[in-house]
């Protein structure tokens, strides 16, 4: 074989690869009607667990997981954007976690608008100036983020899906790290890589911005200044990248809820959040959770936050393995309810597995899309 002949065969190759997408495409587009027929939201996160994990299945390489995934990744989109324009809001501004997030779910082919704050995401949803939202709701290193769950107490809002990304942090300034004296970054990026900082640039004055973001573009403007922020914000501020995974911790990751207003099918693997306030009395907890442990139902996370319409009266946020429409989860949660002064459902949703794409594909899906968004205030 040469080099023309192999060439040949790609082409050959190539020309089904296009027709058959198309076909894919013309198929997806038909489901669309049916789905708006029947009232149905177009994007179907249960429906894309299965497909992510039958290519899983299928794929024999030499082509990785992770890029057969970004591949699929951008198909569904782009079959999504041609059902129905769809704008996706998010934590934003451009360029930072929550909208690597956004697109690790969406892909590129979607319209994204970035918010000013996460109470902001939950009112666009609501009001349907959007489709669906991201926000983050907890960092492996600093918790729970306090304000989403604040959010869930009064919206109306379902959780539809969730997003994992691993947090890269890189340092970036316009010149060299022996000038650098001051640092900018969000103040939890700051305790995320608070060693690094301590070993690498001890007398650096570190200064607190809204976002990674407004770190870079502030970086890019002031001599001896730096940012923690990502890749895709040193590179649209252009600034040098100088050191990369300054985290301390090697897996730090936050998690993302998706929310919108419609409830997702089961999936056979999937999560469900609740939240619920109890009686003020000695051993409440402890009931509430007797349910869970009866029905043998794993509970990953519980988080309180204060009520904030009485004193020392609490809500209580539950993630527990399961969804809403299974019959051991039904009954514990109406055994739940007779005890607890009150119980909300959050939504159930798809556990995020393995098969979903990658942060690099997401990443990849970022600097493909063009950055039309323009850049506001706040960031995770």
């Amino acid at each position: 074989m040469n080099l023309a002949s192999l060439r040949r065969q790609i082409d050959r190759l190539d020309a089904q690869i296009v027709r058959l997408l198309n076909e894919r495409t013309a198929l997806a587009l038909k489901i669309g009607l049916v789905k708006r027929r029947q009232g149905q939201g177009l994007f179907a996160p249960d429906r894309e667990t299965q497909v992510f994990a039958r290519l899983a299945r299928l794929n024999q390489g030499p082509l990785p997981r992770e890029a057969l995934g970004a591949i699929y990744r951008e198909v569904l989109s782009s079959a999504l954007s041609l059902q129905q324009p769809m704008t996706v809001a998010y934590l934003g501004p451009a360029d930072t976690f929550t909208h690597l997030a956004a697109l690790k779910r969406f892909g590129s082919q979607v319209d994204y608008e970035p918010c000013d704050s996460i109470t902001e995401v939950f009112e666009d949803v609501e009001s349907r100036r959007v489709a669906y939202g991201v926000v983050p709701v907890e960092n492996s290193i600093e918790g729970a983020v306090n304000h989403t769950l604040d959010m869930f107490i009064d919206s109306n809002v379902q959780i539809c899906s969730e997003v994992s990304l691993e947090i890269a942090h890189t340092l970036a300034a316009v010149g060299p790290l022996a000038r650098v004296r001051q640092v900018y970054s969000n103040p939890q990026v700051f305790g995320q890589c608070r060693g690094w900082l301590e070993r690498h640039l001890p007398s650096a004055d570190l200064l607190e911005v809204s976002s990674t973001a407004k770190a870079a573009s502030l970086a890019a403007q002031r001599p001896g200044a730096a940012a923690i922020a990502t890749v895709l914000a040193a590179k649209r501020y252009g600034l040098k990248v100088l050191a990369n995974n300054i985290q301390d911790q090697a897996h730090n990751t936050t998690r993302f809820l998706v929310i919108g207003r419609q409830a997702v099918p089961p999936t056979g693997r999937d999560k469900t959040s609740v939240m619920f306030a109890v009686k003020d009395r000695v051993g409440a907890l402890h009931d509430m959770l007797v349910p869970f442990r009866e029905h043998r139902i794993n509970l990953t996370k519980i988080e309180s936050r204060p009520s904030k319409r009485k004193s020392w009266e609490y809500y209580f946020f539950v993630d527990l393995l399961g969804h809403s429409s299974e019959p051991k989860v039904q009954r514990a949660l109406t055994r739940l309810s007779r005890s607890c002064v009150e119980l909300k459902m959050l939504g159930s949703y798809p556990a995020e597995t393995s098969h979903d794409p990658s942060t690099r594909a997401a990443r990849s899906a970022a600097l493909a899309q063009g950055h039309s968004e323009r850049a506001k205030r706040v960031e995770l």
